[in-house]
């Protein structure tokens, strides 16, 4: 096994061959949590964090080269299109309380965006996505048996990264990959006999929570922090995850920017049925608009304009939507409980701000 320094120069020297370009430049040099609306507050908590999601960046450009041109270029494919790196970024944070120029710091990271990037090819394939991050997806591109192979090609790069790492980083990513899948089985096949919100939450809380979770572990881990405070990193990560993909949900619904990066509506016109559309489908509200709002929802994806538009504006004026809003609150809160035990200062602040953003950029 190699040494951190080791594991840090490699990446270094892999990296000379494949610069950084403009977008992963501005990473290190502005507030690297700016693009979901949160300011750090603190000069040098940002240009620590930005300085290590940097170095991040031109390692992860060396960990999806390969010596086959076609699986290089396919490998960086999503890489290059961009993406919020929150993963990245809270290994980072989370590795603030300690030391987060810890050489490990920056594999730790590798780990989880490899495996999330991993997961982004797969689940292209499987709901037959035509563009992801605003380019043609890799199944679009190439196929889906070269998007499916490359997606494992990168999970073997995260194993081997993990590897590294040590035997705890393994045993903590095969973990989460168990978890990863098992999300995912449980949204293929749907909630069969439970109850179709508890399913939803558990599906998130696997497929999204659960890397976010083992992030924000890492981070705390490999920064040197102790036990019991790896331990409410952990929980903070899996709550903090799963509020943040619920409440990108609610963009999808409330935003007319499409602040969520699809078109609003996206969900409703392929039939996904996010907490919204569960808990609307579920109430016994008699209001003339519930009712209205039920049958055009029970009739699966909404792909005629008119009965779309009526859809999401019932939807949007709905007590379904105030009651998910509700729920991302209460996960928010939660995630900010999990904060208490964690030393006072910058980081925690910025983990804080987190949680009040995800809480409020719903309405």
């Amino acid at each position: 096994m190699r040494t951190p320094q080791e594991l840090r120069a490699g990446a270094v020297r892999a990296g000379a061959a494949h610069p950084p370009g403009a977008a992963q430049r501005r990473v290190a040099e502005h507030n690297p949590l700016g693009a979901i609306g949160v300011q750090f507050g603190d000069a040098e908590l940002d240009r620590r964090v930005g300085a290590v999601l940097g170095e991040i960046e031109t390692a992860l450009r060396a960990r999806v080269d390969s010596g086959d041109p076609l699986v290089a270029e396919a490998a960086a494919h999503l890489l290059s299109a961009g993406g919020k790196r929150f993963r990245p970024l809270l290994v980072a944070l989370a590795a603030s309380f300690g030391d987060a120029g810890a050489p490990a710091v920056v594999s730790a990271a590798l780990v989880v965006e490899l495996t999330h990037l991993a997961t982004l090819y797969h689940d292209d394939v499987m709901d037959e996505a035509p563009v992801r991050r605003g380019a043609p997806s890799a199944n679009a591109r190439w196929s889906n048996s070269l998007a499916i192979l490359v997606g494992d090609f990168l999970f073997a790069r995260a194993a081997q990264v993990a590897a590294e790492l040590g035997t705890d980083a393994v045993r903590i990513q095969a973990e989460t990959f168990s978890r990863l899948v098992h999300g995912q089985i449980a949204e293929t096949v749907g909630p069969r006999d439970a109850d179709p919100v508890a399913h939803y939450l558990h599906v998130v809380a696997e497929k999204t929570g659960s890397l976010i979770a083992t992030s924000a572990r890492f981070g705390g881990m490999f920064g040197g922090l102790p036990a019991d405070q790896v331990v409410a990193l952990a929980a903070y990560g899996e709550t903090i995850g799963v509020a943040f993909q619920l409440s990108d949900d609610l963009l999808d619904i409330a935003s007319d920017s499409g602040e969520s990066g699809k078109t609003p509506g996206t969900d409703l016109r392929e039939g996904v049925p996010t907490l919204p559309v569960l808990y609307a489908l579920a109430s016994d509200d008699a209001d003339a608009g519930a009712r209205r709002l039920r049958e055009l929802l029970s009739d699966g994806p909404l792909t005629d304009d008119a009965r779309h538009a009526e859809a999401l504006a019932l939807l949007r004026d709905s007590a379904a939507l105030k009651r998910a809003r509700e729920t991302v609150r209460g996960y928010a809160d939660r995630a900010r409980a999990d904060l208490v035990t964690l030393p006072e200062g910058p980081t925690r602040a910025a983990l804080t701000a987190l949680c009040d953003v995800i809480a409020d950029r719903t309405g």
